[in-house]
């Protein structure tokens, strides 16, 4: 769904440019944060403009299933995508989880079945 907005999460700024760039490039919105403090912050601004968080599971000061959490106290039917080099079992509806590394297709399909839930 080309046109959608992702808030993009990663403290890794090399990857968080290259998943931007390819984001951007399939026609979506994508507004980057490195810290979970920043998204958080972003997202409590507007949180109806997000169509999906993509964000790593371990991050600076706060995991990525926490600060899910505390946005989904926001907005309960957000839509995730968790990543992570470690095993991890998604919990709740619309979210979904990508085992790094994974190739730029698996995640493509991945925003486009979530945005159709």
């Amino acid at each position: 769904m080309p046109g959608a907005r992702i808030l993009l999460v990663d403290d890794e700024a090399p990857l968080l440019d290259l998943l931007k760039l390819y984001l951007e490039r399939l026609g979506y919105e994508v507004e980057a944060c490195l810290t979970p403090a920043d998204a958080l912050k972003s997202f409590a601004t507007d949180p109806s403009r997000y169509s999906l968080v993509l964000t790593d599971l371990t991050l600076p000061g706060m995991k990525g299933d926490e600060m899910i959490a505390q946005m989904r106290a926001i907005a309960p039917k957000l839509r995730v995508i968790i990543v992570s080099g470690y095993p991890y079992q998604p919990k709740g509806k619309r979210t979904a989880f990508l085992q790094k590394p994974f190739l730029p297709k698996m995640l493509a399909e991945q925003i486009e079945e979530l945005l159709k839930s």
